[in-house]
């Protein structure tokens, strides 16, 4: 075997020493290294989950028995009259695996999906309709309609229940595959059936560039409104600015507006209740049943005191639920409007290969006093319901309650 040493000298030059070739040694060395490459080659997956986990990385050393998975395609292959696409046939699989696993917020992105999702959180939709979509009671449903878009113009409106995307039955879609028809080519034509109470009704709207930002604010009669879309990267900065503008115009009440948002990151939903709370419990999360982290607001509360309305809705989920659950564990603010949604659960996104994402319920989360929100929501302090006369007169009564309360 032949060895280079290097050593560096005053002068910085480079010594080479040059050593013999033992026979004998080098066919130990030569073996040795070549059962070590078979032995990680059979357990190679143990190999990778041990050095994981050596670096903190949560990974599984399990594999599944695929055999009948791979007979299975045999067939399919050897008998199908037509043409497989096996980028299909494995997105599939995977599909169905990560469904079986019995959560409704555990699913698996393909790559043109995973993209889809970080467009919404950047606000940069592309050519859509201008309404939030999820799954309610196992039914694709309008969460949210935006202001001034073809979802608005058209008619539709929140809670709306979509039977079929251009013909094509939604029972069983997902978010994401959902969105994906629904969204197209901006000026192209996308017919929705809707069903609303016990009405059945037909939609055909033309898509449009859709750009939302996650925050929006004015002031109202000296009540700052900040409204709250979704929470991205740039929620928590953007709503801090509004609040320190607030503060600044001598607003003597806030409205934090987060109906219709279905949530987000999570570091959002902490650096936004950091604007009211100073150093506080944000939220807890735990994993069967033991704490594994305890997020804190930081310690620069530009409206701590501040005398706060939090609206809510029965869309308003996840990130947001943390939130209005926070300001109302810790007297900072007044709930108004509907129950929330209930997601009481924590995911993380993790990128497998070309661009697929899996998301994974991770931990349940917790407000300050210790609820979780699962499938039960927030139920505010004053309860406010918008009806369907309110909807089509644009007669905000939750808006008009919030400031209310705040002027007497």
């Amino acid at each position: 075997m032949s060895s280079d040493v290097t050593t560096r000298g005053e002068a910085g030059k480079v010594e080479r020493q040059k050593h013999g070739i033992d026979p004998i040694l080098f066919f130990l060395s030569l073996t040795a290294v070549l059962a070590i490459g078979f032995v990680a080659g059979m357990y190679r997956v143990q190999v990778f989950a041990g050095l994981a986990s050596a670096f903190g990385i949560p990974t599984s050393s399990k594999t599944l028995n695929t055999d009948l998975l791979q007979q299975t395609y045999r067939q399919l292959d050897a008998n199908f009259d037509g043409e497989l696409d096996e980028n299909a046939l494995i997105n599939g699989s995977i599909r169905g695996m990560v469904e079986a696993a019995g959560d409704d917020y555990t699913t698996f992105l393909d790559a043109n999906e995973a993209a889809r999702m970080n467009s919404d959180l950047e606000g940069s939709i592309g050519g859509g309709i201008g309404a939030q979509v999820g799954v309610r009671d196992d039914t694709i449903t309008l969460v949210k309609i935006l202001a001034d878009t073809p979802a608005e113009k058209a008619g539709l409106r929140a809670g709306d229940k979509v039977v079929t995307i251009n013909n094509e039955t939604t029972e069983g879609f997902t978010t994401e595959q959902a969105v994906e028809r629904i969204r197209g080519e901006i000026g192209t034509t996308v017919k929705l059936r809707i069903e609303r109470d016990t009405e059945a009704m037909e939609f055909s709207i033309t898509r449009a560039e859709i750009s939302v930002d996650s925050v929006t604010s004015e002031i109202k009669d000296g009540i700052g409104i900040l409204t709250i879309t979704r929470f991205d990267q740039e929620t928590g900065r953007l709503a801090r600015a509004a609040a320190e503008s607030f503060k600044e115009a001598g607003v003597t009440g806030v409205v934090l507006d987060m109906r219709g948002n279905p949530g987000g990151y999570l570091s959002a939903a902490q650096d936004v209740s950091g604007i009211w709370l100073s150093n506080k419990i944000v939220v807890v999360e735990k994993a069967n049943g033991t704490v594994i982290d305890e997020l804190r607001s930081r310690r620069n509360a530009v409206l701590d005191g501040m005398p706060t309305v939090v609206l809510v809705d029965g869309n308003s989920a996840s990130a947001s639920e943390i939130v209005a659950g926070a300001l109302h564990d810790h007297k900072a603010a007044t709930l108004v409007g509907e129950t929330t949604y209930g997601k009481g659960t924590v995911q993380r996104l993790i990128t497998l290969t070309d661009g697929a994402v899996l998301k994974v319920t991770v931990a349940r989360w917790f407000t300050p006093n210790g609820l979780n929100l699962s499938k039960v929501g927030i139920k505010p302090g004053y309860a406010v319901t918008l009806t369907e006369e309110d909807m089509r007169n644009n007669n905000d009564r939750q808006m008009t309650a919030a400031i209310e309360l705040l002027q007497k």
